[in-house]
Parts: C-alpha cells; structure tokens; sequence
C-alpha cells in the first residue's frame, strides 16, 4: 500500500455508532502536539484489517506471534540510530522528522532543512523522540556557498 507524504498522524481508533453517525475519536495527544488543529478539516483513510484482534489460540508460539509485523506499531525502536531530514518544526521549536507511515520523531535542537544523524531516545505510540549524534547538512550551508 502506498502512503502520501502529506501523512499528517497516523493512530488506531475503533469506529463507533452514536446515533444515526459513526464517529472516530482521535487521540488527545495528536493535538497536544500539534499534528491535528480541531479547527481544520482533514482527509481521513481508513485501512481495515480482516478480522478482529483476538487471543491467539493455544496452538500459536509466542516466538511466531513476535515475528508477525504490527501495524500500529511505531516504525522507531529505543536506541536506533537513523539519518532523518527535518521537514518542519514543531510548536515548541523543536525539529520534527517524518519516517515510515508519517511516523514523527522530535529532534531537539535542529533547524528546517537539516540532515542529522539521531539516536531514538524515547518512543510512544504515536511519536518518537530523538538526539543529534551528526548534523549532516544545515540548512543555511547551501546559502554561504
């Protein structure tokens, strides 16, 4: 499946009836951190798995249930070391890089347009957050040659 580079967040929700609608709750912290403004309109996908989450039978390992990809997991584990490019930054100021699925990780200290090496530090369900080991490229390189 392809996924747009305009991948805003990217979260698990259950779809439920109230009434004669269905309704999605995104998760408070999309907001929080600045990824979803209550006030806009989005675009929403959704992507349907074939059967429900259920208890694995008695038959399955627990080895073969560690090797199956998750989804919804985040595409960043704790102490991984990425070269990432910060597209944008936050609220806050802090550099956000976009990896797998539009999956964000805060890079402090960094500018828009930098190339940096990083080592992930802290990873939650929806954002990662990480440290400069390298800074690659500045952004304001391209402008002083």
């Amino acid at each position: 499946m392809d996924i747009s580079e305009e991948l805003t967040c990217l979260f698990t929700a259950e779809v439920e009836e109230h009434g004669q609608s269905y309704v999605l709750e995104v998760p408070k912290q999309e907001v929080d951190v600045g990824y979803v403004d209550p006030t806009e309109d989005y675009q929403v996908a959704l992507v349907g798995t074939s059967e429900k989450p259920s208890q694995p039978s008695s038959s399955e390992s627990s080895n073969d249930r560690d090797h199956q990809p998750e989804a919804d997991q985040p595409p960043v584990s704790k102490g991984e070391t990425r070269v990432v490019g910060i597209s944008e930054l936050g609220d806050q100021g802090d550099g956000l890089a976009r990896v797998e699925r539009g999956f964000i990780v805060i890079v402090p200290e960094t500018e828009k347009g930098q190339r940096v090496r990083i080592q992930i530090e802290t990873v939650r369900e929806t954002v990662a957050f990480g440290h400069v080991i390298e800074h690659l490229d500045r952004a304001d390189s391209a402008a002083s040659n």
